[in-house]
């Protein structure tokens, strides 16, 4: 068995506790489910094109940063112009929680992604109930038609969709419903980071999609190689998150970017 696997059978006890506690109904009368989603296809261009990532831990490189706070995290990702933020919330694996989104919430005005491992259509009120403006789809734990039904009930919510793959099988997951496609560096089986396969899978996609290179950017020249490969966008995380002061480093970042 995996880590994926042994994530995606957690995170189904997970739902099926949180179904018994709350009701999709009960999410619905929350504060922030009827407001106005913000669009990362406006932020993109815009900005520096950043989703700037806040997290906790992983599976695979264990505590990467749990002193700082995500409210002052992501709204200096916002001042030094990311374009959206990531914010983990799996608890069990990455040491993310629903709060982390909802104590940020009103602090920026900026999209938020909920990069979690979305399998039920539960998770998906879950994120609008909590402010989330876009939702992340693995294709390495959804079947093709999961990720039609998946778009679709994102976009009654008003909420985005990202879709992440890393294998030739996977573009088969694309529907062109999607936002956007998000290319995996790193495979999440085996953790190796391969740039010019993301860069040959961008290559097999429609020519209008807007291609979001995920993980394993580790320094301006990688991230000026995707830059000319045109990828629209970059989630990073890991690389500013492992500094004492995460904010401090994405204004480095984008300080370099030409």
């Amino acid at each position: 068995m995996t880590i994926l696997d042994t994530i995606i059978e957690r995170k189904k006890q997970e739902i099926k506790e949180s179904k018994s506690k709350i009701s999709v109904q009960q999410l619905t009368d929350s504060e922030f489910f009827n407001r106005k989603t913000l669009s990362l296809k406006e932020t993109l261009k815009s900005k520096s094109g950043i989703i700037a990532e806040f997290k906790r831990q992983s599976p695979s490189k264990g505590i990467i940063n749990d002193i700082v706070s995500p409210i002052e995290v992501v709204s200096e990702y916002e001042r030094f112009g990311a374009s959206a933020v990531s914010i983990l919330t799996d608890k069990d694996f990455f040491g993310g929680s629903f709060d982390d989104i909802l104590k940020t919430r009103r602090e920026i005005n900026i999209p938020i992604l909920r990069k979690d491992f979305m399998i039920d259509e539960y998770q998906f009120y879950e994120a609008k109930n909590i402010g989330a403006d876009l939702i992340l789809l693995i294709a390495a734990c959804l079947s093709p038609s999961q990720v039609l039904e998946f778009t679709e009930l994102s976009h009654q919510l008003g909420l985005e969709v990202l879709l992440e793959i890393h294998t030739e099988e996977e573009l088969k997951h694309y529907h062109k419903t999607v936002d956007f496609v998000g290319i995996n560096n790193r495979n999440l089986k085996d953790f190796k980071v391969d740039l010019k396969h993301s860069v040959n899978l961008k290559n097999q996609l429609p020519k209008n999609v807007l291609s979001i290179a995920e993980s394993g950017i580790y320094n301006i020249e990688d991230f000026n190689y995707l830059k000319e490969k045109d990828f629209d966008g970059f989630l990073m995380g890991e690389y500013f998150m492992k500094n004492e002061n995460p904010a401090k480093a994405f204004e480095e970042f984008t300080n370099k970017i030409s």
